[in-house]
């Protein structure tokens, strides 16, 4: 495996989870593959801790409660959760680049796992943000330039 592949840190967006799982089209397949290259080790694939609050939230229309716990239980098994202490909340709520509360939650986190990217559907809302924000579209094309790089021997870079 490419160390240089998994020491990648990555914050998954909230979007990109529910795309997955409501199932969102036409975004779903591709939802599905950056959360399956974390399943399979090719990334360090974390999500927000209010995240699974939102996403157990969203998905009460769509879920029992015991299934949208038993489906975040499984999130949780495959990804890590970024912790938000007093910290970061008071850095978001007195960031004024940000218009999105959530989305600069979100950045917080991001600078707390020192991650490399944060995937999201949502690029544009990111601008003000330090680490830099893709799509999943964009993050695969990184993953698999990474990959070939392996099998070529070159060094891509990644952000």
């Amino acid at each position: 495996m490419n160390d240089m592949v998994i020491r990648m840190i990555v914050l998954i967006d909230t979007n990109v989870v529910l795309d997955y799982f409501i199932p969102r089209q036409p975004f779903m397949d591709i939802s599905g593959n950056v959360l399956s290259l974390c399943v399979q080790q090719k990334y360090r694939g974390f999500l927000a801790a209010h995240s699974i609050t939102n996403i157990f939230y969203i998905l009460r229309k769509q879920l029992p409660t015991a299934e949208r716990k038993k489906l975040l239980l499984g999130l949780c098994e495959l990804v890590e959760v970024a912790g938000i202490q007093k910290k970061q909340v008071i850095d978001a709520l007195t960031n004024e680049d940000f218009s999105d509360f959530e989305d600069c939650l979100q950045v917080e986190c991001a600078r707390e796992i020192n991650a490399d990217c944060i995937v999201t559907r949502n690029v544009a809302d990111f601008s003000a943000s330090p680490i830099p924000a893709i799509t999943p579209e964009k993050f695969l094309e990184k993953i698999n330039a990474v990959s070939l790089s392996t099998k070529y021997g070159t060094n891509p870079s990644l952000f």
